[in-house]
């Protein structure tokens, strides 16, 4: 959550542990869809490595959404609204369910098609469904540098689809499809949960939007898996501890407290480092495919994130679990 200090007016060694910290959680969450393809390696599919995270990561979220809701209550004036009123709950849950139920399966589903390089392409360019969601439904400006931006991050892509597409043919289609409706979903949440992070804080918005989607997940589970499924060995296991704990716990601490120090704007750019963790880790670990066409892609999309963000001042919810 920000402080109340300018993140311009903190001491020095202060902004540093922010970009650490900011730095640290992008490296986290670029470890996803690593870890996500390291386990169908082992034979564990993409609904069970979603239902894994939620069985490691949400007990930890409600446990600290709890705890900073009890601390608020304390310090909560009598004659203040509440804190958490009825429709604000149905609200929170209502849009975890979009952004780490719907969202999370369609991008996990999505891995099982295309390459993790790919896949974290694709979803870094849902900022740009928040701008023109925004324009379709809040009137909000569209920028010719917005226009630019999205026009070579989307040339990058394009040219690695056709790359891959020449490979592996129509699964490339479906395994894009599903994480271009991820990064829309995402979009869309990101817009719905904002007014609502600012209402509830960080922790307690997150913790009843997993509270949601947890469930879920595991309700699907159960509906298209035998309970068995869940059994995996050692080397499965310490890849469902890791999805839960160092891809999701870990990163959406780190980034939130990032932005508490340097601001949401920094740690949005510093976010850009993803895919290039992504994209070196697939090629280390998975041995995935980079050829001159990924790195020109890979470029474009790169250049066209980061021009996005300079330029179009899209305001970044302070709570950023990945989906």
């Amino acid at each position: 959550m920000t402080t109340a200090s300018s993140p311009s007016s903190l001491p020095a060694n202060a902004q540093a542990l922010g970009l650490v910290l900011a730095l640290l959680g992008a490296a986290f969450f670029a470890l996803k869809g690593i870890v996500i393809k390291l386990a169908m390696i082992d034979g564990i599919d993409a609904v069970t490595t979603l239902t894994w995270r939620m069985i490691v990561a949400v007990p930890i979220f409600v446990t600290v959404g709890v705890l900073g809701y009890r601390r608020r209550l304390r310090d909560h004036a009598a004659d203040a609204p509440p804190v958490l009123d009825r429709t604000t709950l149905l609200q929170t849950l209502a849009v975890g369910l979009l952004g780490y139920y719907l969202a999370s399966f369609l991008d996990f589903s999505a891995l099982t098609y295309i390459t993790a390089q790919l896949d974290r392409l694709i979803l870094l360019t849902y900022p740009f469904f928040v701008v023109l969601f925004g324009a379709m439904f809040f009137s909000r400006k569209v920028t010719p540098v917005m226009v630019v931006s999205l026009l070579l991050s989307y040339v990058g892509i394009a040219l690695i689809f056709w790359k891959d597409f020449s490979v592996a043919g129509d699964n490339v289609l479906l395994g894009s499809a599903l994480v271009f409706g991820s990064s829309v979903v995402y979009a869309a949440y990101q817009i719905l949960a904002k007014p609502l992070i600012d209402k509830l804080g960080a922790q307690l918005f997150t913790s009843i939007a997993m509270s949601a989607a947890g469930p879920a997940v595991i309700v699907h589970f159960l509906l298209t898996h035998p309970v068995g499924a869940l059994a995996v060995d050692g080397h499965g296991l310490l890849l469902m501890l890791a999805i839960g704990t160092v891809s999701t716990v870990l990163p959406a601490y780190c980034i939130s407290a990032g932005i508490g120090l340097i601001g949401p704007e920094r740690t949005a750019i510093i976010g850009n480092i993803s895919p290039v963790v992504t994209v070196s880790l697939a090629v280390g670990v998975l041995g995935e495919a980079f050829t001159l066409w990924h790195a020109a892609g890979t470029a474009l999309v790169l250049i066209g994130v980061v021009l996005f963000g300079r330029k179009s001042r899209v305001k970044v919810p302070e709570a950023d679990v990945e989906p």
